[in-house]
């Protein structure tokens, strides 16, 4: 695990760097990157839950009784930046079935690259729960910033911001208005190129998981 820069970790585990290898070659076809998504969103989402509280419960086990950590309170909730954050949810509900699940709907306006939100459903109860917000890439920062800018006017409790790429400008971008909110990435690329996409990246996230361009 590595901490580039502070706010952000980005997940050097062999298997993560594996997969993402696979997932960025352009042969990969839909159907395997659709399965090495839902893997490495689960070991995203095990390094994003690494500090969720634990408290002692009283267990009888097959042979005696006595007191071992449960996740306290268990008040989480996944957000999907949609399209492409559904393909992070699959693997990420596999780890956390309980959670609660939300969708906020937001496409880059390809002239300006600016986010354009067009559909919100979050639990009510926001104010009471940890979010962790997914989104395979981190380009611009644009379409993040939005969404955490969405989450914190509902009072979300925590906010953590999980993706498969971030490029160093998303990264700043975020960082700079959201100091408080933690990144977790699979790598963290070189640059954006004068269209705002990450190079070297792994293409457009969505196309290769629903197979459109």
């Amino acid at each position: 695990m590595k901490q580039p820069r502070a706010g952000l970790t980005v997940v050097d585990h062999p298997l993560v760097q594996h997969k993402l290898s696979l997932m960025r070659d352009r042969i990969t076809s839909t159907a395997e990157f659709r399965r090495l998504l839902r893997e490495i969103s689960l070991l995203l989402a095990y390094e994003a839950t690494r500090d969720l509280p634990l408290e002692s419960t009283e267990i009888e086990t097959p042979l005696e009784r006595g007191s071992f950590p449960l996740i306290s309170g268990k008040k989480l909730c996944l957000v999907s930046i949609l399209r492409a954050g559904n393909g992070i949810l699959d693997g990420m509900i596999d780890l956390l079935p309980s959670a609660r699940i939300g969708h906020i709907g937001i496409y880059r306006e390809p002239r300006t690259l600016q986010a354009v939100e067009y559909y919100l459903k979050l639990p009510d109860d926001l104010a009471e729960r940890d979010v962790i917000l997914v989104d395979p890439m981190l380009a611009t920062g644009n379409s993040a910033v939005a969404a955490i800018s969405r989450l914190v006017e509902l009072k979300a409790r925590s906010i953590k911001f999980v993706c498969l790429v971030a490029a160093p400008e998303g990264v700043d971008t975020v960082l700079g208005i959201f100091p408080e909110v933690a990144i977790v990435a699979a790598a963290l690329d070189r640059c954006l190129d004068a269209h705002g996409y990450i190079l070297p990246d792994l293409g457009d996230a969505g196309d290769r998981l629903f197979g459109t361009r």
